[in-house]
């Protein structure tokens, strides 16, 4: 039987396995530098932080060991986000308070060192991020641990760090809102039927549909994430073809990589309620 850790590895890596994700790296598509390989790669080496999640570590501690675990391959940034999303939930899990109540009295407990050892986390790879509030410089998470002082200064938790960023990055939402996508997703695994992979990229797709993903508005702009949305509600409206979509987004360089974070987070709580794999 598998514990909490071993469920959050295999939660990474059957979100990358999920086919057709459209715009995601999967087993049929690679971007240039970023192939699937690289995200089993990073999936194995994530285990020792989720290890430490689940032995009671800070969330902050282990979830930068789990990013300088999965930063030892050769490729880019793979699944920041999705380890963001995963290690509170395996730490809630292991201490058997996986609920949407349960995980956030796991992330309100946080403290600043947690939110200084995410900063150094931004040591180990490259995240595309947008530029900080106005006045917030100084904690820009591209500073990585130079960013340490002002967080003290301020006394900012990980969860206060989270809470700035809520309302314009998804995986900051999710620790702000008990998890509710992740949760949400999770039920749409377990309801569905059929291989893992598929129900894996419906789930993407709905989660897709459901709102403009942050990592396509920062990167490609908010009228590209509106148009993603558009498009990923006419797959599930049987009007469009993922598979199509699929191709069509990984040429234009529009990779919903949130969506696959929250995905990801589905995932370990299907597997944990019972998915079977």
């Amino acid at each position: 039987m598998r514990d909490p850790a071993e469920n959050g590895q295999l939660a990474l890596l059957l979100e990358v396995a999920g086919t057709p994700k459209p715009g995601n790296v999967d087993r049929e598509r690679d971007y240039g530098d970023l192939r699937f390989e690289h995200f089993l790669a990073g999936a194995v080496g994530a285990l020792p932080g989720l290890r430490a999640a689940a032995d009671g570590a800070p969330v902050g501690a282990a979830f930068e060991s789990a990013i300088e675990g999965m930063s030892g391959q050769s490729g880019g940034n793979t699944q920041f986000g999705a380890l963001l999303v995963t290690v509170p939930l395996v730490r809630a899990a292991a201490f058997g308070r996986l609920t949407p109540d349960g995980v956030t009295k796991t992330v309100e407990a946080t403290t600043v060192e947690d939110a200084c050892a995410f900063y150094e986390a931004f040591e180990h790879v490259d995240v595309a991020v947008d530029d900080p509030p106005e006045g917030l410089d100084p904690l820009d998470v591209r500073r990585g641990a130079a960013a340490a002082d002002a967080l003290r200064e301020r006394g900012l938790t990980l969860y206060d760090v989270m809470a700035l960023s809520a309302d314009r990055d998804g995986v900051a939402a999710e620790w702000t809102s008990g998890f509710e996508r992740s949760f949400e997703a999770a039920g749409w695994l377990l309801d569905d039927e059929g291989p893992i992979y598929r129900r894996t990229s419906r789930a993407f797709v709905r989660l897709l549909a459901g709102e403009p993903d942050t990592f396509v508005a920062t990167r490609n702009g908010e009228t590209t994430a509106e148009e993603v949305t558009r498009r990923a509600q006419a797959v599930l409206d049987g009007e469009a073809d993922a598979d199509a979509l699929a191709e069509e987004f990984v040429a234009r360089g529009i990779n919903p990589g949130t969506t696959a974070d929250v995905t990801a987070g589905g995932l370990f709580v299907a597997l944990e309620r019972g998915l079977e794999v």
